[in-house]
């Protein structure tokens, strides 16, 4: 659009960029010489062009209308004499969700084309005619919805169809509810801090949390944690690839139409009739396309179905699954590629035998290891470009802006030591400082030595390193964890720090800062007082009942939130009782996540092994070399649930039967599955902690240990979800329970009555 572009809009005044968030009409600016904003005498709010012309009204025809009125709530609405709205702004959205303001079933959120654009992209927020809130792309080539998953069904997502009212809202408080019983929190949840539900250009769907004294935009919230996960993201024949950041590639054989759009997709270099005998087929390992499926076939082998694809000329490729038996699904376009460690099969791309085409890298350079890929990048944006050429354009005037800024710290650094080094701190002033060194940051490392007591009370020791008790300079009690050797060098901590620093739940361990000087690398965590669970679950002070159950629901919540509704992919990697930590109340808090590229866990003397976990609590996948997946962490969720129903660590169980020699949680699952038939549950007590005496619910352990097998099937795609179990609700009444999943299964028995793929 040229500078003499003008809409008729709503921002925030305090906002950095003036963040729009509501056009008349986002598609056909005016002139801004001569175009005007005015009430009619019938009713009608109307802009007009320089020429006149018309180009947006209100839907109002009420001659009562007396006044517009921008409310603080960001609301446009137009009011009678007796102050009643008759028109509101709120009810024709364009790609944004203000508190308050309901997107309900004849309204729908639309992206923008492009970071910095008004005009409309492809990218919808809206509810179905399932009733579900969804995400879909809605591109010229093609339409497909991508959130809640296409793989799984809605009741797999914790969501319901059985909803007639179709709303959605965001609160004050940074909670996002909608009537398909799907609900989301923004990380700092809370009153007084102005908010925004955005689709964005990329196709994500994000909260949004405004910094007062910056005027920027902070992410606290979004539904899609991979990237690739959007359809349409890279176009058609495109790819999206992790590097680990997220960006779009061609398929192998095919080229960018535009490099700077990526909305243009990629195009054939080869001649897309192939004769049988000049074809050959490339496989993809961990990649799919969603969609376009000429035929499904069920029960196929691989060799049946690369021939299929050879001899219809209509298939540019095929997708073989490989869980269970072979499922073949041959692709008559390819659209909607990407790549992702869940996946449990291949993609085979169709070529001309004669074509030397290469594999792309994907997932960072190792697949296997437990990475949180940043996802910072809007796909397809070609303001990445734009920004490339600025910054050569203007690195002189960068260069110079920097020396003043440099002179600017200097006179500041110098000022703040004369006035709270010579003449004191005010007590208000001296609080402020304190709020705002309370933060994420760096420490250095006398500050810490100093803190410690020179490492003198050790807390624990683990495969990562040692942690010792501290207390900070403003009174703080932390735990210093001691990393032993670091791969990363300086730069790459930092930014690995940083992805971390912004992870914040009630069932995780927060961080308040880190040390990187030298070879000393060393992490600040909250103080928790109870330690770990191990240390109330394996020796006489152990926890009753009632604890353990809290323990299990708010571990699975914790899990839940790194592994869907954190801002960065995370698996933890080392599910286990000494990495859960118990507050004052003995509430769980999860420590040692996203520490898995930090650390060499392969050092002499370490338990964990050189596969990423500590032995007892490693899926199977592990050993099998097969992809890791956040599953690897409800194998280990499993394990742990476990030991807390019978009260002792995993390796020291022995089964009172003739086959003792068998895998202790393979004779458990047959002996369950043989004493629970016919609805006999005095197998519960066989199991259950004997010193609780009989302090228990037996329903909740029969639920529990039947759920705990659940999480350690051997085949990883059997194995449920974090996101499932966060969304358990748990009813007592009159001492019945009631074991509800938001999924409609009113008695649920976790992987004998649901299934989930």
């Amino acid at each position: 659009m040229g500078s003499n572009a003008y809409w008729f809009a709503i921002w925030f005044t305090n906002s950095k960029d003036k963040t729009v968030v509501w056009t008349a009409d986002r598609d056909t600016p005016v002139n801004n010489r001569g175009s005007r904003v005015s009430i009619r005498r019938d009713g009608t709010m109307v802009l007009t062009d320089v020429d006149g012309r018309i180009k947006w009204q209100t839907n109002t025809t009420n001659t009562d209308v007396a006044a517009a009125e921008l409310l603080n709530t960001g609301n446009l609405v137009l009011k009678n004499r007796r102050g009643n709205i008759l028109w509101q702004s709120f009810d024709i959205p364009t790609d944004t969700l203000l508190p308050s303001q309901l997107l309900t079933k004849d309204k729908k959120l639309i992206s923008s084309l492009r970071k910095g654009s008004l005009e409309s992209g492809y990218f919808n927020l809206y509810f179905g005619s399932d009733n579900v809130l969804s995400l879909i792309s809605d591109s010229p080539q093609i339409s497909s919805i991508y959130w809640p998953s296409p793989y799984s069904d809605i009741y797999a997502s914790g969501r319901t169809n059985y909803n007639g009212s179709r709303f959605a809202v965001l609160d004050d408080k940074g909670m996002l509810f909608s009537s398909d019983h799907y609900q989301a929190n923004a990380s700092d949840m809370g009153s007084g801090i102005k908010r925004r539900l955005t689709i964005d250009p990329d196709g994500n769907l994000r909260i949004y949390s405004l910094t007062n004294s910056t005027g920027l935009w902070m992410i606290t919230w979004q539904a899609i944690s991979q990237p690739c996960q959007v359809h349409g993201a890279c176009g058609s024949n495109g790819l999206c690839v992790y590097t680990p950041k997220p960006k779009c590639i061609c398929t192998p054989g095919y080229a960018a139409n535009d490099p700077r759009d990526w909305d243009a997709g990629c195009k054939p270099i080869f001649n897309l009739t192939l004769v049988n005998s000049e074809v050959k087929f490339l496989e993809l390992s961990q990649f799919d396309y969603f969609g376009s499926d000429l035929y499904y076939k069920p029960n196929f082998t691989l060799e049946a179905c690369r021939e299929l694809c050879r001899s219809d000329s209509g298939c540019k490729g095929f997708t073989y699954r490989t869980f269970g038996n072979g499922h073949c699904y041959a692709k008559s376009d390819l659209f909607n590629g990407f790549a992702s460690p869940d996946f449990p099969g291949s993609v085979y791309i169709k070529l001309p035998r004669s074509l030397q085409v290469s594999k792309p890298s994907i997932f960072h350079d190792s697949s296997t290891m437990c990475e949180s890929p940043e996802a910072e990048i809007l796909l397809g944006s070609p303001s990445i470009y734009n920004i490339a050429r600025k910054t050569v354009r203007w690195g002189y005037i960068y260069s110079f802006c920097l020396a003043l800024g440099a002179i600017e710290l200097l006179f500041f650094v110098l000022g703040w030591w004369f006035l709270f080094t010579k003449h004191g701190v005010p007590a208000s002033v001296e609080a402020g400082y304190r709020m705002i060194s309370n933060q994420f940051r760096r420490f250095n490392y006398a500050e810490l030595k100093k803190a410690t007591k020179n490492f003198r009370e050790e807390l624990g020791r683990g495969g990562s390193g040692a942690v010792y008790k501290g207390v900070l300079a403003d009174d703080r009690v932390v735990a210093v964890k001691r990393l032993g050797d670091v791969v990363q060098g300086e730069d790459e901590f930092w930014a690995e720090m940083r992805t971390i620093g912004k992870i914040n739940h009630i069932n995780l361990v927060r961080m308040w800062g880190f040390c990187s000087e030298g070879r000393h690398r060393l992490l600040v965590y909250e103080y928790v007082d109870n330690m770990s669970l191990d240390r109330h679950l394996f020796n006489p002070n152990f926890l009753g009942w009632k604890q353990r159950f809290a323990v299990a629901l708010g571990t699975a919540k914790g899990l839940a939130y790194l592994h869907h509704e954190c801002l960065e992919w995370v698996i933890h990697c080392d599910v286990k009782p000494e990495n859960i930590l118990l507050d004052g109340e003995f509430q769980p808090k999860i420590a040692d996540f996203g520490l898995a590229k930090l650390s060499r866990r392969d050092s002499p003397g370490s338990e964990i092994s050189r596969i990423r976990g500590t032995k007892g609590y490693m899926a199977p996948e592990w050993a099998l070399n097969q992809p890791i997946t956040a599953k690897v962490d409800v194998y280990g969720y499993g394990v742990v649930i476990l030991e807390m129903v019978k009260g002792i660590k995993f390796s020291n169980w022995v089964v009172d039967d003739a086959d003792n020699h068998k895998i202790p949680l393979k004779s458990l699952d047959r002996t369950v599955k043989e004493k629970s038939e016919g609805g006999n549950s005095s197998w519960v007590e066989s199991i259950v902690d004997s010193r609780l005496e009989g302090n228990y619910s037996r329903k909740q352990a029969a639920t529990l240990i039947q759920l705990g097998l659940s999480c350690v099937e051997e085949d990883q795609s059997k194995r449920p979800t974090m996101l499932l179990w966060s969304k358990l609700s748990w009813n007592v009444k009159m001492k019945q329970i009631k074991f509800q999943i938001e999924c409609n299964c009113l008695i649920f028995y976790f992987s004998r009555l649901c299934k989930y793929y």
